[in-house]
C-alpha cells in the first residue's frame, strides 16, 4: 500500500520509521518532510495546510492511507476534506480535533462530564479576566490562550502585576495570534507531569505507554517555554495505581464525552496529567502524537503500527492487543543555541551516520534539510536523539553518549533529561 504523511518534525520522522518497518507498506510519501524523513518517504514540498494541494497529491499517488501528525491541519480539518475525497485518514475530523485545538471546550467537556481537571473559568473580555484576578484569583495562577500556539501560550503568573501583563499579553497584544480571542484562567497545580498517549476508535480506547517530557528551555527548568526539550518513556511514577484511577474517571470518560457531544473521536489523544497531592487531573489534551513524546513510544512499540491506525479507522480497536517492549527509551533534544527565540540555520550536520552502526539508537530528524547532498540545521529544534535500554538510567547514558556523535556549530540540549529518573 502507499502511505502519506503530513507533517516535517521529529513526530513525524518516528511516524515514517515505524511505517516503514511493516510488510504492508510498498511506499511512503511525506509533505513537507524533513532530511531524515527522505530516507524513508518521497518528500514533496506541499505545506501542512496547503489543503488543496495534499489532497490533489494523495488523488495523483493514488495513496491508500494518509497519516496528519501535526496538530494545525487537524484542528484546520484536513482530514475532513481527504475523507470527502474518498481517502482513508488517520487523524480526528475537524469537530473532534477541537479537543486541542480549543482548551476553552476542552475544560468545559471535562466540567460537564465530571473528568477530574483544575478549577478554571473562560474569559472572552479581557476586563472581565482582569476583574476576575483582582477579586477572586489565587496566585500563582495560569492563564491559558484557547487555542493552538505551539505548546506556548501558557503564562504562570506569580502575582496580579503578572497576570494583568499577562491578560495584555494574550488577549490585547495578540502575542499568539487568534488564539488568544478567549482565554482560560486556571488554578496553579503541584505534582509531576506525566504524558500518556492513546489510539481512538470513536468508541474503544487503547492506551500505550506514559512518558514525561521537559518543557523549558534551560537546565532545571529555567528559562522559556518550548515545543520539549527530550522526554524518557515509561514514567516512573505512572503507577498502576495511576493507571487504574485514569481509566476508571479519564480516558474511557473523555472518549465517550466526545461521542455523547456528536464529535466521535478517532486517532491519538494524548492526555497531558498532573500528578497532584489529590489524584490525577487532566492539564490538556492533544489530539495527536506529542514531539519528542512519539520519538520514545513508538520505537517501543511492538504492533504493525498499520495494523492499529486501520483498527481505529474501521473501529475494530477492541480486537488489537497493543503490546510495548519491556524497556525504556530516552530522546536529548539537539537545538539551535538560542532557541526558543532566535537562532541561525543553515549550520552543516556531520556523524548521522553512526546512528546506523548500532541497534537501540536512533536519530529523528525536526529542522534540517538538505542543502545540495549536505544535510544542514532548519528550526530551532533540529535532531532528537533516542535510545533504549533494559531500564532508564542504561537509557538515558545511551542517549548523552550518542548526542556526541553529532556534531553542528551552535549546538545546545539539556544536561539533566530524566533527572526525575533519580527521584523515582
Amino acid at each position: 500500500m502507499k502511505v502519506l504523511i503530513v507533517g516535517s518534525g521529529g513526530r513525524e520522522h518516528a511516524i515514517a520509521y515505524s511505517v516503514a518497518k511493516s510488510d504492508k507498506v510498498d511506499k511512503i510519501y511525506c509533505t513537507p518532510g524533513n532530511a531524515g524523513i527522505a530516507e524513508f518517504a518521497e518528500c514533496e514540498p506541499i505545506g501542512a495546510m496547503e489543503f488543496d494541494k495534499i489532497v490533489a497529491f494523495a488523488k495523483e499517488k493514488e495513496i491508500d492511507l494518509v497519516i496528519v501528525g501535526m496538530d494545525d491541519p487537524l484542528v484546520g480539518g484536513l482530514v475532513d476534506e481527504l475523507e470527502a475525497a474518498g481517502i482513508r485518514t488517520f487523524g480526528p475530523k475537524k469537530n473532534a480535533a477541537i479537543l486541542e485545538g480549543s482548551k476553552a471546550f476542552s475544560k468545559d467537556l471535562m466540567k460537564k462530564y465530571n473528568i477530574p481537571t483544575a478549577a478554571y473559568e473562560n474569559f472572552t473580555d479581557p476586563d472581565k479576566a482582569v476583574e476576575y484576578l483582582k477579586t477572586e484569583a489565587r496566585f500563582p495562577i495560569v492563564l491559558k490562550a484557547d487555542g493552538l500556539a505551539l505548546g506556548k501560550g501558557v503564562l504562570i503568573c506569580k502575582n496580579l502585576e503578572e497576570a494583568e501583563e499577562g491578560v495584555k499579553t494574550i488577549m490585547l497584544d495578540k502575542k499568539f495570534g487568534t488564539a488568544g480571542n478567549e482565554m482560560v484562567i486556571e488554578e496553579f497545580m503541584t505534582g509531576r507531569e506525566v504524558s500518556v498517549l492513546s489510539f481512538v476508535d470513536g468508541n474503544t480506547i487503547k492506551t500505550m505507554t506514559s512518558a514525561q517530557d521537559h518543557k523549558r528551555a534551560g537546565d532545571g527548568d529555567t528559562g522559556l517555554n518550548t515545543g520539549g526539550m527530550g522526554t524518557f518513556s515509561p514514567s516512573p511514577f505512572y503507577t498502576e495505581e495511576v493507571d487504574d484511577f485514569c481509566k476508571k474517571y479519564v480516558y474511557q470518560a473523555t472518549v465517550d464525552a466526545m461521542k455523547a457531544e456528536g464529535r466521535p473521536f478517532k486517532g491519538v489523544i494524548f492526555f497531558g496529567l498532573m500528578l497532584t497531592a489529590d489524584g490525577p487531573k487532566v492539564l490538556e489534551y492533544n489530539a495527536r502524537f506529542g514531539d519528542p513524546e512519539a520519538q520514545v513510544v513508538l520505537p517501543r512499540m511492538k504492533n504493525d503500527i498499520i495494523d492499529v491506525v486501520e483498527a481505529c479507522i474501521d473501529g475494530t480497536l477492541d480486537q488489537i492487543d497493543l503490546q510495548f517492549e519491556d524497556n525504556a527509551a530516552v530522546c536529548v533534544v539537539l537545538a539551535s543555541d538560542g532557541y526558543p527565540v532566535k537562532y541561525d540555520k543553515g549550520l552543516p550536520i556531520s556523524g548521522l551516520e553512526e546512528f546506523d552502526r548500532h541497534e537501540g539508537y536512533y536519530c529523528f530528524h525536526a529542522g534540517t534539510k538538505f542543502n545540495g547532498d549536505q544535510i544542514v540545521t532548519n528550526g530551532g529544534r533540529v535532531l532528537g536523539v533516542t535510545a533504549k535500554g533494559k531500564d532508564l538510567k542504561e537509557a538515558r547514558a545511551n542517549a548523552y553518549a550518542a548526542t556526541e556523535w553529532v556534531k553542528f556549530d551552535n549546538k545546545y540540549m539539556r544536561h539533566d533529561i530524566g533527572k526525575a529518573i533519580d527521584e523515582a
